[in-house]
């Protein structure tokens, strides 16, 4: 038991060691998120009538989140038609995208009806802009555009654009 320790603890050690040598050594933080700063914030707030706007999440009298009905109704239809767990293909759930289709352009859409709006599913907003920024950056044949993005966002948006090369502007998106 003590020699595995010792090997252990010096394991411990060549490996903080050779960190410095590492491909990865001059990886560094990013930096702090400052809408993630205003939910530590929130967490630390002790007052009885804080509010928390700085997160995209439902909260309940108690701030803890709030499930929404139709979200645990789903969950339930899920374990009570036994569906499986198999991986999508690899642009979606081909039922889910068209029915995100339709609800984004509408049952009577001409464009959607004739073929020429395609859709894919991805995990979270910032995944799906991960995903159409680099499907612009490889694909899209008009290279020299901008892409307006929201003020205020969550930072990484525009990092994302930044990574694949594209120019951003800022727009105001509410008045």
């Amino acid at each position: 038991m003590l020699g595995r320790f010792i090997q252990g603890a010096n394991r411990q050690i060549i490996s903080q060691r050779a960190a410095g040598f590492s491909s990865w050594s001059a990886l560094t933080a990013a930096p702090a998120d400052p809408i993630l700063g205003l939910n530590d914030a929130f967490k630390k707030e002790t007052s009885p009538k804080k509010v928390l706007l700085g997160m995209g999440a439902y909260r309940d009298d108690e701030g803890k989140p709030f499930i929404l009905p139709c979200v645990k109704r789903a969950e339930q239809l899920i374990l009570e038609r036994n569906m499986d767990h198999e991986y999508a293909a690899i642009h979606g759930i081909d039922s889910y995208v068209q029915k995100c289709l339709t609800l984004a352009y509408g049952e009577n859409s001409r464009a959607r009806q004739e073929g020429r709006i395609a859709g894919a599913q991805s995990i979270s907003g910032t995944g799906a802009l991960r995903l159409g920024f680099t499907f612009f950056s490889q694909w899209y044949p008009h290279k020299a555009i901008d892409f307006l993005i929201p003020n205020s966002t969550w930072p990484i948006h525009r990092t994302i654009a930044d990574l694949v090369g594209y120019k951003w502007k800022d727009y105001r998106y509410y008045s």
